[in-house]
């Protein structure tokens, strides 16, 4: 089986999420460019959570 090709450039993201980057070191920690707060502030305001909905529905009943 052939080996995966790497990709070159930058991938294509939100304009609020220009120059993050993450890695993974050696100890299997995360490492990114971005605070983790600002990154769940922009993912609450940008993604709808799936679990919370049926919630909201159930709770107005």
């Amino acid at each position: 089986m052939p080996k995966k090709m790497k990709k070159e450039g930058n991938p294509s993201v939100h304009d609020d999420l220009k120059g993050f980057d993450i890695k993974i070191n050696a100890f299997g920690e995360m490492e990114t460019s971005y605070q983790i707060d600002k990154l769940n502030a922009f993912l609450d305001e940008n993604v709808e959570d799936k679990k919370l909905i049926d919630r909201e529905t159930s709770e107005e009943e």
